[in-house]
């Protein structure tokens, strides 16, 4: 391929990641394929699948089925089957956005001629272990850093790494999928009060979140716990699944719930597909990880809903609420701070900005321009 490439060159654009079932890195990973076919480019992601892959190919993504993040030394063969992929399909930019999926790429894309290969693009999702194993995610010709927090880990803990390398793009939500006011459909209302009929005429406090110990399962239902007695009319979310080995946590989450004599009163959905029309039924969504989130889309979709959400001040969830509703922001683990707001707010609803700088296009602009950037200058080595 060309060293040099205008920017109306067709890119072919190849994303690897372990698994397409769900989370915010996976949403991402199809919002850029789509985009990318959109405006005329190739987009292929190499995964081992999952239930999200239907979505992916419907919207013009072609997918691999390589189980490329499995941990094991069998997932080395690999390497120059990547390799030749890559250069069979003249692949212009390889993106790589998990650890051991990073490395078979890295090392694919060591092995090639400067002069042909792809250019490599890493997306620093989280702030992993500090180790050579994840070392990898800065080898990227360019560093996507999704937010400020990400970022500043990168630096302190990889100072060898040239910070003109860094491109810190935002996550960002689609305000026509998440539109400002938005009400579900009576069909879909109909539906919800079928299956969880105890959450009819309550005000719903939500808490959309993976289950697992450090996202604040255990502070929600405290929470719950002291607003019941002063506000009948509550009623608790937890919107999420564990992950089929974690499902000790779970139990344990119930029997907490049970504890607390609240079993009327806090509903486990598992994991569900309608997060919007759940967050746009609810009074508040609540975002209370005791460990920073990377980015937290679910906190910014319920903002752009216009939703008053209330999250731990710190990593994305911090920068989103300083800017977008700065009173939402509270100290980590205050739960008085916690429960005080959500009284003041039940009684009386904070204003919501109807615009709000996480969009979704701003993201995949930036992207794009990422990896355009990369296509008109030579290989990093």
């Amino acid at each position: 391929m060309p060293d040099t490439m205008t920017p109306r060159h067709r890119l072919t654009v190849v994303q690897v990641l372990p698994a397409l079932d769900a989370g915010g890195v996976e949403r991402g990973t199809l919002e850029v394929g789509k985009y990318l076919v959109e405006h005329g480019h190739r987009s292929i992601v190499i995964s081992a699948g999952g239930r999200l892959v239907e979505q992916l190919m419907r919207e013009g993504s072609e997918h691999v089925q390589w189980d490329i993040g499995r941990k094991s030394l069998w997932t080395l063969r690999l390497v120059p089957r990547l390799r030749r992929f890559l250069r069979e399909n003249r692949v212009d930019i390889l993106h790589v956005r998990s650890r051991l999926p990073a490395w078979i790429g890295y090392l694919a894309w060591q092995g090639m001629d400067p002069k042909n290969r792809p250019h490599l693009v890493t997306t620093v999702h989280g702030p992993y272990s500090v180790n050579p194993y994840s070392a990898v995610m800065t080898r990227g010709e360019r560093v996507i850093v999704i937010s400020g927090m990400i970022r500043d880990y990168v630096l302190k803990n990889y100072p060898g790494i040239d910070p003109g390398r860094l491109r810190l793009i935002y996550r960002g939500v689609d305000p026509a999928a998440f539109p400002y006011g938005y009400r579900p459909s009576q069909a879909w209302l109909d539906s919800w009060y079928a299956k969880f009929p105890q959450t009819r005429g309550k005000r719903l406090i939500t808490l959309p979140a993976r289950i697992t110990r450090w996202k604040g399962q255990e502070d929600f239902i405290e929470l719950i716990g002291r607003l019941k007695p002063g506000h009948p009319d509550i009623h608790g979310l937890i919107v999420g699944e564990p992950h089929p080995r974690r499902r000790q946590f779970l139990e344990e989450l119930k029997a907490k719930v049970h504890a607390f004599g609240l079993d009327g009163s806090i509903t486990f959905t598992g994991h569900r597909s309608d997060l919007r029309e759940i967050m746009a039924l609810s009074a508040i969504v609540l975002s209370l990880s005791r460990e920073p989130e990377a980015f937290g889309r679910t906190t910014v979709e319920a903002l752009s809903l216009g939703v008053p959400a209330i999250g731990y001040n710190h990593g994305g969830v911090g920068e989103q609420l300083a800017a977008i509703l700065p009173d939402g922001a509270v100290p980590v683990g205050e739960l008085d701070t916690v429960e005080t707001r959500i009284k003041k707010w039940l009684n009386r609803p904070p204003q919501i900005p109807e615009t709000q700088p996480f969009t979704l296009q701003r993201m995949l602009e930036n992207t794009l321009n990422v990896y355009l950037e990369l296509a008109q200058a030579p290989s990093y080595c």
